[in-house]
């Protein structure tokens, strides 16, 4: 089990989830084989049914079981049978929330994806990982040593590539002052000598373990250096996605196109704006988006996707002239996320372990009723 979960990990880092959040391992032993695995949005009596069906050693559930912190996980509590019954199946139960909506891909993208679009980035892009550019002069017959210790330390680590540095030879100079203990030439004297310059990127919260490699391992008493950070940027992660469709298409085809997009529910899918509006660019955000109603306004995007928008911010965001809406249930804007997490188990195990993504539709709404009137236009 250990491997699978460490796949998800991958896909899916657990440092990236929200500081309120719950995710990870909720019971089951990481060192027991799993060779089955069942997928699902929801980690419900239903989908606990259908994993002692299949047969399935390892549940991933994209929402918590237990989101709130508890004190006990008693037999006759909802929530804690459903923990016992696991615990008792051998079954283990893990959860990716919202380190798998900011992941890339994640969530969101699986949405886009069902939806027919052409993803460009983030909605509300995470920042990147905070960088600093740490340059160093050495003796040229000293630079390599130096560069593995600072390679060492941590540094030189940039996206999928390791010790990555920038090295150019020139000349410095320096003169020691009296108290001085100099590795290289004499109190009094200006020297002169072949010196190598060494640039090397670190992820900034390895700073002072980069630092302290880079004046264990330098042959100077005092050492030269500058420390610069990097300007903060915006990463290809991050809530929500933004993509295009081939071509544009009238609001009431769009909402159509995502309807059939989407596991049906009772819920069904409603749009808010002119019907004839045309949509091409649209932004995304699986699971409750309405936090994101400016984001997707600030973004230009023709029209917003997203789950749980509430009436008045929702009037409130069409009257402003914002981006029309495509309202879908919850549970249905998350569900294309099991057949992603599911691949990612298939690619890393090449069929050794068999993915399963739960058939059962757990949105809780279960009726939906159009009044006698009739449905709008």
């Amino acid at each position: 089990m250990g491997d699978v979960l460490a796949a998800l990990e991958a896909a899916y880092p657990p440092a990236t989830a929200e500081a309120w959040d719950a995710v990870g391992l909720v019971c089951g032993d990481r060192a027991e084989p799993v060779s089955r695995v069942l997928f699902c949005v929801d980690p419900v009596e239903s989908t606990v049914d259908e994993a002692l069906e299949v047969g399935a050693q390892l549940l991933v559930a994209h929402h918590p079981l237990m989101l709130r912190g508890v004190t006990g996980v008693p037999a006759d509590d909802p929530k804690g049978a459903l923990v016992h019954r696991l615990i008792r199946s051998g079954v283990a139960l893990y959860t990716a929330h919202t380190n798998a909506d900011a992941a890339n891909p994640g969530v969101s993208d699986a949405l886009a994806e069902a939806i027919g679009l052409h993803v460009t980035g983030p909605l509300t892009p995470a920042p990147a990982r905070p960088l600093d550019v740490l340059t160093t002069y050495v003796p040229v017959d000293r630079a390599q040593r130096v560069l593995d210790a600072l390679h060492a330390a941590g540094a030189g680590t940039l996206g999928d590539y390791d010790t990555v540095a920038w090295t150019v030879d020139g000349t410095g100079q320096f003169r020691p002052l009296t108290g001085a203990n100099p590795a290289v030439g004499e109190v009094g004297r200006l020297e002169r000598l072949p010196e190598t310059r060494v640039e090397v990127v670190l992820d900034r919260r390895r700073r002072a373990d980069v630092v302290a490699a880079l004046r264990a391992a330098h042959p100077y008493e005092e050492v030269a250096f500058n420390l610069n950070e990097v300007a903060d940027l915006p990463s290809d992660t991050g809530i929500g996605r933004i993509g295009e469709l081939d071509r544009p298409e009238p609001l009431r085809e769009f909402a159509r196109r995502v309807a059939d997009a989407l596991p049906a529910t009772a819920w069904g899918v409603r749009a808010a704006g002119d019907p004839d509006r045309p949509i091409r660019r649209v932004a995304v955000c699986g699971g409750a988006g309405d936090s994101y109603l400016s984001a997707a306004t600030r973004a230009g995007v023709d029209a917003y996707v997203t789950a749980d928008l509430r009436h008045h911010p929702a009037g409130e965001h069409v009257a402003a002239g914002g981006p029309a809406l495509v309202d879908v249930a919850h549970w249905a804007s998350e569900q294309p996320w099991c057949g992603q997490a599911a691949g990612v188990v298939r690619t890393a195990f090449g069929g050794t372990v068999e993915v399963l993504v739960s058939t059962r539709r757990t949105d809780p709404w279960t009726v939906g009723v159009t009044g006698r009137t009739g449905a709008p236009n």
